[in-house]
């Protein structure tokens, strides 16, 4: 099963842009479809292969950064380039 992820990041620390940066950088280099935005990032792929890539590079952010916040939003299915019918 494919599934979609909407994904935030929020240090909770002035200067947080590096620790973004690097998170980003890490999904880049995952073999993932992914879309950016100002706001957040969607991954797209198989479901267990998502979660695993995700639960071992949120534990290293975590790890590094003293407070840091992370929002998901999952939805099964790949909405890669989703249009709206509304």
């Amino acid at each position: 099963m494919n599934i979609s992820i909407d994904i935030s990041m929020y240090p909770l620390r002035e200067g947080f842009e590096s620790i973004i940066i690097e998170f980003i950088k890490q999904l880049r280099n995952s073999s993932f479809k992914m879309e950016e935005n100002g706001l957040s990032t969607q991954i797209h792929g198989p479901y267990f292969e998502v979660m695993d890539f995700l639960k071992d590079n949120m534990h290293e952010a975590l790890l590094e950064e003293k407070n840091c916040v992370f929002v998901l939003k999952i939805v099964n299915g790949d909405h890669l380039g989703h249009e709206p019918t509304y």
